[in-house]
């Protein structure tokens, strides 16, 4: 496809969702499964109008799905309830740690017995298909700042944290290839890429987190006017917070969802003490102080409505593009069993066990046990481990089943979501 037509198809796309949104909201289909179906219809399997290679274009690809992932990620970050409690985010990390490794464990089993790849392959297989998606899954996620349902928490939680923790299993996997240095009995991948890039991930995301929330509450108390720059601060915080930990060999995905959840904080807090003072001075039929009288806006809420339209149009070309890989003999047996193994064992299987003694009740357990999403997330490891020099049969090969996971996932799930979520909230 030239260029112009590449302007024609999405521009076709956007106008259809502009005034197909009502219809679409009717019925059990999702805006994913709709650009899915665009693409493989003007694809390789429909009319053959185009065809991407994610061999060839897999450092492309890499980079558009690693910002779609960050985006997403600080939009999921900001709309976190406050205040933080460990009791209240005990079940999120429950899935997005103990879940996920027996994630990677159950699937890197079934590659290694059932699918006959090696051991590193297995487990790269592992972590690339156990994060769930923030892109993906925003009917399951937290809707807005005060949403404070517990499975739409969990859930956005998980998808938040567990894109980078799933970030030293990649490194695992390829270090059993003998693709990354891991040290004598594995002490280099210990020390430096489970406890050094996760620790220094969450410190990186948390302080300038909270130093971004207090400097717009402080600039703002000088009686400043900066609203129109909220979309700005809030892409220039993701883009610092990522690009410092990729120079310190930090988690990044980690940091950008830390950032969003400490901003969130701070700024909540602020807003709490403001409010505190406005209440003391009336009840002592006293004068305001300057800074009870300040009009804190939230840079989180004014960053979001812009984050979400661009993590909606990143979704879109995403999404058409991996229709436009898939072929009429992408649908193998193995792919389509490797799928159903990974929705109908491993992600109820985790779940149940990750989060056994969790005091979750057990309808939302089960909600939680079939909406892993996998998505957008996914895609990045999996051109993250071909750009860092996975042969090309072991590329093609996961290519195969983890584009077929995805697309099974993006129909299965969202024609199960809307009448599902409907029966949880009655």
């Amino acid at each position: 496809m030239t260029i112009a037509s590449w302007f024609v198809l999405v521009g076709t796309i956007m106008l259809s969702m502009g005034f197909l949104t009502v219809v679409i909201n009717r019925l059990p289909i999702t805006s994913s499964m709709f650009y899915l179906a665009v693409g493989i219809v003007v694809g390789p399997t429909g009319f053959a109008f185009f065809h991407f290679n994610p061999l060839e274009q897999s450092e492309i690809l890499e980079v558009l799905t690693e910002c779609a992932v960050l985006i997403s990620l600080f939009a999921a970050g900001v709309k976190m309830p406050v205040p933080f409690s460990f009791k209240r985010w005990r079940s999120p990390l429950q899935l997005a740690f103990i879940s996920m490794l027996i994630t990677v464990s159950l699937v890197a089993f079934f590659g290694y017995f059932v699918l006959h790849l090696p051991l590193g392959a297995a487990i790269l297989l592992g972590a690339i298909i156990a994060p769930t998606d923030p892109v993906l899954a925003t009917d399951v996620q937290v809707r807005h700042h005060g949403d404070k349902d517990q499975l739409r928490f969990a859930l956005t939680c998980e998808a938040g944290i567990n894109d980078g923790t799933a970030f030293p299993f990649v490194m695992l996997g390829l270090g059993l290839l003998g693709l990354h240095e891991l040290g004598d009995y594995g002490s280099q991948w210990f020390l430096i890429d489970v406890i050094w890039a996760t620790s220094a991930g969450v410190a990186i995301g948390v302080l300038f987190g909270c130093l971004l929330g207090y400097l717009v509450w402080y600039v703002q108390k000088q009686g400043q006017e900066i609203s129109i720059l909220h979309d700005f601060l809030g892409l220039g915080l993701v883009a610092t917070v990522y690009g410092l930990s990729l120079l310190v060999d930090a988690w990044g995905f980690l940091a950008v969802f830390a950032a969003a959840v400490a901003l969130r904080q701070t700024e909540t807090w602020l807003a709490l003490n403001q409010k505190s003072l406005k209440t003391r001075a009336a009840l002592q039929n006293t004068s305001m102080t300057n800074e009870a009288t300040i009009t804190f806006k939230p840079l989180s809420e004014g960053a979001l409505v812009f984050n979400e339209h661009l993590e909606r149009l990143s979704e879109l070309v995403l999404i058409i593009l991996l229709g436009g890989t898939l072929f009429i003999d992408s649908w193998s047996w193995q792919a389509v069993g490797f799928a159903a193994f990974v929705f109908m064992v491993a992600r109820p299987l985790s779940v149940y066990l990750g989060l056994w003694r969790s005091g979750m009740p057990m309808h939302v357990r089960s909600m939680s046990a079939w909406f892993g999403v996998r998505g957008i997330g996914s895609l990045y490891y999996l051109m993250y481990a071909i750009q860092h020099g996975l042969p090309e049969d072991l590329s093609m090969q996961l290519i195969n089943v983890v584009f077929i996971t995805i697309t099974l996932s993006i129909f299965i799930h969202g024609i199960s979501v809307k009448p599902l979520v409907k029966r949880y909230e009655n």
